[in-house]
């Protein structure tokens, strides 16, 4: 039912916009309106506007919705380990409401254990139990019993240390930082993503950070932002980390605006219950506009198609492992509708026919490995700069999307889905094995970009 609302009100939009008409000279002048291939990748804006907007805008938007993708766990209370967090909250709407219990599905209140062993001590979970010594006695008359006994206890330090372990192979894998408490669930549903108020010197500290300090860039590039000029004067895993950042951040702010809080005729700040969130096409300009940004806002859109084309990739490399996923909430209804509809999505995502090469990346030995692995830990660092965010909600989204975008990464440059088959058997399986909150944020992530590709051609038609 959504998913046809959702269509009808998609070619509503495109008969009443004149999707396909592009010979207006207005239209043509339009700093929104780009043309051409996408730099590192085969395609061009054109056929990506298209694909999403006819093909996954419409699905993607009613698989968010169903239990399993609409509640996030997150920890928002997490430190920020590299400044003293001075930020607050600019207007009320920039707080997270969690979670009742009662709101919860069943199957996503505990997370499914490891092993059965989970909740018993390190100790006594490996120490036979009376019952069994008894059996192997009565079993082996014959058996001397202090030396055919396998002594199977492990210390607490040893058992420590094995978890030291597991965390440095998970590290390996893994571009984001894990949080170091599992949080609590969010419905995203009540907490959109919006414009907050969230501005000024700690906003413009949490972006400085991650372009001056993270982000690879030219030498003597003092701005924040590198410009196009300079561009092509990096490697292409050095290009693609910040085209990826910057598409990332061209997609937030395409978000604030087009949910922004708008001003009523008196001047002053619309009220929640009004209702007066929408499209704020003069904001779009200033953050866009060739005049405003020296030339550089149409390539930060450009850049933005340029993430979606990577997590697009990252979707169908990965397709084969989440068409098995069961996307278990404990409802076996809606879990099997939700399993049809994401594998309906990810039938559509490998139709896509020039999906962005990963494999060009990272080739040409020692020198490509360390320059992988200074990739990654880049990016790690940006997902611990997301616990300096001041604002609830943006660290909400944030955190959210830079998980979803390190799950790509992860997806494309581990090496672990390289050769994946869904003939491998259980065993095999953990080797490829993605956290529920991974799946989650890839797939919200990923609707997100695709929600900004859309919102823009909707301010395309508005300046006409």
């Amino acid at each position: 039912m959504f998913f046809q609302l959702s269509l009808a009100i998609l070619l509503l939009h495109l008969v009443d916009g004149n999707y396909f008409r592009t010979n207006s000279r207005r239209d043509d002048q339009c700093f929104c309106k780009l043309k051409g291939s996408i730099d590192d990748c085969t395609c061009n804006v054109d056929t990506v506007d298209y694909f999403n907007n006819m093909k996954i805008y419409p699905r993607i938007q009613s698989l968010l919705v169903r239990d399993y993708f609409r509640f996030y766990k997150i920890n928002l209370k997490q430190d920020c380990p590299f400044w003293a967090d001075d930020s607050k909250c600019a207007i009320r709407y920039c707080h997270v409401l969690p979670c009742q219990d009662d709101d919860i599905p069943e199957g996503l209140k505990g997370d499914v254990p490891r092993n059965i062993h989970l909740n018993e001590s390190p100790v006594d979970k490996y120490r036979p139990n009376a019952q069994q010594l008894t059996n192997c006695r009565h079993s082996a008359k014959d058996h001397n019993i202090e030396l055919g006994y396998l002594n199977t206890t492990i210390s607490m330090e040893n058992y420590k240390e094995f978890e030291r372990w597991q965390r440095h192979d998970d590290a390996q894998d893994n571009f984001c930082v894990k949080e170091s408490s599992p949080g609590e669930y969010v419905d995203l549903l009540l907490n959109p993503e919006r414009y907050t108020g969230y501005k000024g010197v700690s906003a413009h500290r949490i972006w400085r950070s991650i372009y001056m300090e993270n982000c690879f860039r030219p030498e003597n590039s003092p701005h924040i932002f590198i410009q196009s000029s300079k561009m092509n004067g990096m490697c292409l895993e050095k290009r693609v980390f910040y085209r990826v950042i910057s598409g990332l951040h061209a997609s937030i702010n395409i978000h604030l605006c087009s949910k922004y809080l708008l001003v009523s005729q008196d001047g002053l700040r619309a009220s929640s219950d009004d209702n007066q969130w929408g499209p704020n096409l003069e904001e779009l300009q200033r953050r866009f506009s060739s005049e405003t940004t020296g030339g550089e806002g149409p390539i930060w859109l450009k850049n933005l198609y340029f993430t979606y084309l990577l997590q697009l990739r990252a979707l169908a490399k990965a397709a084969p492992y989440l068409e098995r996923e069961g996307y278990y909430t404990g409802n076996k209804v809606d879990d099997e509708d939700t399993r049809l509809a994401m594998n309906n999505i990810l039938s559509i995502v490998k139709s896509f026919p020039e999906h962005f090469n990963e494999t060009v990346m990272f080739t040409g030995g020692t020198q490509a490995q360390l320059l992988k692995e200074e990739f990654r830990q880049h990016f790690r660092n940006i997902s611990r700069i997301m616990d300096c965010v001041g604002c609830e909600k943006c660290k909400l989204w944030g955190k959210l999307q830079i998980q979803g975008l390190g799950t790509a990464l992860k997806i494309l440059f581990s090496g672990k889905f390289d050769r994946w088959e869904p003939t491998l058997n259980n065993l095999n399986r953990k080797l490829f094995f993605l956290e529920r909150s991974e799946i989650v944020a890839l797939v919200n992530a990923f609707g997100r970009l695709s929600e900004s590709i859309f919102e823009l051609d909707r301010f395309r038609r508005m300046m006409r």
